[in-house]
């Protein structure tokens, strides 16, 4: 995770950003601390890069990389004004102890755009990420890619469209909001996913699929009500955040949040 240091909209990258509305700095570290302690108050351990000034963006780390096994497969962004977050990420891995490390030549927005299912990685394109990306992914990464048109700006990367609920079992658990997916798309969650949890609009349009889930808790925007719902009745716990601030740069807790795995 990266703390919000530098928070502001500045600039419109995404529908969700509006530079002519306030922005709350110190709202958006508050709301990031809770998420950050909700993690820890959930067992888990929490590694910090440090923010750099002029790159208000950097506290929405899933994009900084993409990491299976120990591979690194790092991020390259379509705005100009995120650019100079990738390098950063990178020192962050070598200093870290990661030994592979592979920087992208496509256009990608790492975890924005991949979700690991424990035996595919699905592979989200059509506002950033570029195709091409996905088979970038496979080459560093070897594991299997499949890929899935998003269609609505709103729903601008994966990770604000679909998340991983159990990515342990033999029939991994996906949650995600259909009309985000091209049709033939949806065809192919439909078959990959018949069990999967259907967001509604009111999920959608909280980012409520913005969520993390580690297998038996799922830390979600607190507006996503009928979402929780949905994810009890599976066996889940929602656990409620207030991302409102965070929210206005279109991201939530999974934004917040890079993965390591392994």
């Amino acid at each position: 995770m990266c703390p919000p240091t530098y928070f502001t909209v500045e600039y419109a990258i995404n529908p969700w950003m509006d530079p002519t509305q306030p922005t709350s700095t110190t709202l958006a570290v508050e709301q990031w601390t809770a998420l950050k302690e909700t993690y820890e108050r959930l067992g888990h351990d929490v590694q910090v890069i440090e923010p750099v000034p002029g790159l208000p963006d950097m506290v929405f780390s899933a994009n900084s990389g993409t990491v299976i096994d120990g591979r690194v497969l790092g991020s390259r962004f379509r705005a100009s004004q995120r650019s100079a977050e990738a390098d950063h990420f990178r020192r962050w891995f070598l200093s870290s102890g990661y030994k592979s490390v592979v920087m992208p030549t496509a256009v990608n927005e790492a975890e924005g755009d991949f979700t690991w299912t424990g035996s595919l990685l699905l592979a989200g394109t059509g506002f950033r990420t570029d195709p091409g990306a996905h088979s970038e992914a496979q080459e560093v990464l070897g594991v299997p890619v499949v890929s899935l048109q998003l269609v609505d700006p709103r729903f601008y990367h994966l990770d604000v469209a679909l998340f991983m609920l159990d990515d342990q079992s033999p029939s991994p658990l996906i949650a995600y909001y259909p009309e985000a997916f091209s049709p033939g798309s949806q065809q192919v969650l439909r078959r990959l996913f018949p069990d999967a949890v259907i967001a509604n609009d009111d999920d959608a349009v909280c980012l409520g699929l913005n969520a993390v889930s580690d297998g038996k808790h799922v830390v979600m925007p607190v507006e996503a009500t009928h979402l929780a719902e949905q994810v009890a009745r599976r066996g889940f716990e929602p656990v409620f955040v207030d991302i409102s601030e965070l929210r206005k740069s279109g991201g939530g807790p999974k934004c917040c949040t890079m993965e390591l795995r392994g």
